[in-house]
């Protein structure tokens, strides 16, 4: 029993390593540009009076701002993306059935998203100090992230890669699914999210959403990589999932 253990347990981290290794250079990409949006921010007036409209924007709007935003970076974008790049523009009937699925499933959790940052600010206040924002970071990544985000967006990409089969959501009640998939996908999420973290929560409270949903795109090309390489339909020597983003 305790052989199998780790087993499993060497298998669940290097899933998660390959997943990190796969994504590694478009996740630098993407934390070296929020984080010279980040210094832009604090140190040109231009960039911030941009941002702060912004801010202003989604403070007007509330909900219907980060739907929106959420279903156009979760869903819209990565489905273009497959559009573009992998189906040389041509609609397919595949790409309104992702959107079906990938519409809600994303508003819901921009919706979540939100709440957890407003909890945060409510918690620890809205201001940008060492000790503020390392907490809202342990929240976010060791609180929502493993115990509701994680195991949410893998069982709804699993419930549907597996035909919405409800045994699905039953196996997606057990440890031995926790440890087998989640576990990688958080491996391979804090990779990639912590320093997005740190780069977020040391904005302004009304930025966190709109700065969310630019790293949010690539989020859901890693989860779908995750999700597809658990289901067999990735080898374990593919290429990035910013290529492999298919989702069918």
């Amino acid at each position: 029993m305790v052989i199998a253990a780790k087993k499993t347990d060497r298998t669940s981290l290097a899933l998660g390593w390959e997943a990190a290794k796969a994504n590694a250079i478009p996740a630098f990409i993407l934390q070296g540009a929020m984080l010279a949006l980040l210094v832009a921010y604090y140190f040109s007036p231009a960039c911030a009076d941009f941002l702060n409209r912004l801010a202003q924007y989604k403070e007007q709007h509330g909900l219907a701002f980060v739907v929106f935003a959420a279903i156009f970076a979760g869903a819209i974008v990565p489905e273009l993306f497959v559009i573009v790049f992998f189906q040389r523009g041509r609609l397919r009937a595949q790409n309104f059935r992702n959107l079906a699925f990938t519409i809600p499933t994303w508003g819901v959790d921009g919706i979540l998203v939100d709440l957890m940052y407003r909890l945060n600010a409510m918690w620890f206040g809205d201001v940008v100090t060492i000790p503020v924002v390392t907490a809202k970071i342990l929240v976010d990544q060791l609180g929502y992230n493993p115990f509701l985000a994680a195991p949410l967006e893998v069982l709804v990409y699993e419930w549907k890669n597996e035909g919405f089969s409800w045994k699905s959501v039953c196996r997606a009640l057990t440890w031995d699914h926790y440890r087998d998939k989640i576990v990688p996908t958080l491996l391979a999420t804090w990779a990639v999210w912590g320093p997005l973290m740190a780069i977020i929560y040391s904005l302004p409270f009304a930025l966190q959403f709109p700065l969310f949903s630019i790293a949010l795109t690539f989020w859901v090309l890693l989860l779908t990589y995750m999700t597809n390489r658990f289901a067999g339909k990735i080898e374990a020597d593919a290429p990035p999932a910013l290529s492999v983003a298919t989702g069918d």
